[in-house]
């Protein structure tokens, strides 16, 4: 079975900077062991990196969210110290809103039969990304793994979990 897993957004702001959380910060470990599950079964890895630049205050996002974080180049742009080394040898894919169409279309040609998705925010870029994934695949098999995934706030990630669900989802990992 050809399958795909997709890492959204492990950056250092995301875990301990600008947007950290200490739930970010308690999934990384389950991350990298899922990466190398994945590896080892000879699947696909993939990540996205949240990308912005110095005019993110002056965005549409940015003035919903003003708080500057993965600005390209810095510190919590990066891939965090733990996975940045599987990131090297993967394709990423840089992002500068929540889902990514490139993302959609690249696993859509490839005709995986199935994508998992780990990663942050589950509420935010994780849920966008599954459903953009779920539009152009509609019969592959998509699964969450709540428990490599966090969202800005606990109940929040589980109000996307519950989302992802009635939307077909498989959600693993509870």
């Amino acid at each position: 079975m050809k399958k795909a897993l997709v890492i959204i957004d492990m950056q250092n702001d995301f875990i301990n900077g600008a947007l950290g959380t200490k739930e970010a910060q308690a999934i990384v470990g389950s991350v990298k062991k899922k990466i190398e599950q994945a590896l080892k079964a000879g699947n696909d890895v993939i990540f996205t990196q949240d990308t912005h630049y110095d005019t993110y205050l002056e965005t549409a996002e940015g003035k919903k969210l003003p708080v500057q974080h993965c600005i390209y180049g810095t510190n919590g742009w990066e891939i965090c110290p733990e996975l940045k080394e599987y990131s090297e040898n993967a394709e990423v894919f840089e992002k500068p809103t929540f889902g990514s169409v490139k993302l959609a279309r690249y696993l859509a040609v490839r005709e995986y039969e199935a994508v998992e998705f780990v990663g942050l925010c589950t509420d935010i870029c994780v849920i966008s990304n599954v459903l953009l994934v779920k539009a152009v695949m509609p019969e592959s098999e998509l699964l969450v793994d709540a428990s490599c995934c966090a969202g800005v706030t606990p109940e929040s990630h589980k109000n996307a979990l519950e989302a992802m669900k009635m939307c077909q989802v498989n959600i693993i990992g509870n």
